[in-house]
């Protein structure tokens, strides 16, 4: 009886330990001085490839950042015309985008050839560098938030963005101040633990990271459920099941 007391104090020494360290963790997290992050009022581009991406990825990002009060904006590069749908996602963009604060005038959509929504696709570093900076530039940019090299899915549209604002940080071109944030890409496995995969994620070394609340889960659901062109069945699994739905873990170039 003695050996199982001692095992079960054991057991909540531990328990309490864990609760206090990752409570720590949450705290530090929402100071965007401890993150790194630049503080509020800071105006944050946000640089997708397709309209659904700012939700399927970003939602957490987006939400965090309106939290520290930064001005979000977002720049896609593509209308998401794959399937000759580049209209009607269009304006399921704008409709997500007001669902995660992000009013119309803050939303730029290219609709260019050089830009084309197809993953077979190579999109040209230097014109999308070129495009991207007249967009910090003229938008006075403190914070540039997009993919990392692996795109979350792979994408080569997405990667084609990590690999411009890469080019635009190594060269030195990017405005003084203004810094490059790129979310995380994890394993599959990781990828659909959900909440789950919260303790990892705090675990592992990152610059930012964002949890969502269960009102604001709602919220970018909410947001994602705008593009109705692309809720396949796999999708709506997808909102439940997806890490990036609720965390988003991101690192400084």
């Amino acid at each position: 009886m003695e050996v199982v007391g001692l095992l079960l104090c054991l057991a909540a020494v531990v328990l309490a330990w864990g609760f206090l360290w990752v409570w720590d963790s949450w705290e530090r997290m929402k100071s965007p001085e401890q993150a790194g992050l630049p503080g509020a009022g800071s105006r944050t581009l946000l640089v997708t490839a397709h309209p659904d991406d700012e939700a399927m990825f970003f939602a957490p990002t987006v939400l965090g950042l309106a939290r520290l009060r930064h001005q979000v904006s977002l720049l896609c590069f593509s209308s998401g015309n794959y399937y000759n749908q580049g209209e009607i996602r269009k304006k399921e963009l704008l409709q997500s985008c007001d669902v995660l604060g992000i009013p119309p005038s803050n939303v730029m959509i290219i609709d260019n050839r050089d830009f084309p929504d197809d993953p077979g696709v190579r999109w040209d570093t230097e014109r999308v560098a070129d495009v991207l900076l007249r967009h910090v530039e003229a938008d006075r940019i403190n914070l540039v938030v997009t993919f990392d090299a692996g795109g979350v899915s792979g994408h080569s549209n997405h990667a084609a963005l990590y690999a411009a604002a890469r080019t635009l940080h190594a060269e030195g071109k990017l405005p003084k101040g203004c810094s490059v944030l790129t979310l995380r890409s994890v394993n599959l496995l990781r990828k659909y633990l959900s909440l789950l995969d919260l303790p990892c994620s705090l675990l592992l070394a990152r610059d930012a990271l964002f949890v969502l609340s269960r009102r604001e889960v709602a919220q970018a659901q909410k947001a994602m459920s705008c593009h109705r062109s692309q809720l396949l069945w796999f999708r709506h699994l997808y909102m439940l099941f997806s890490r990036y739905m609720r965390i988003n873990s991101l690192h400084f170039l």
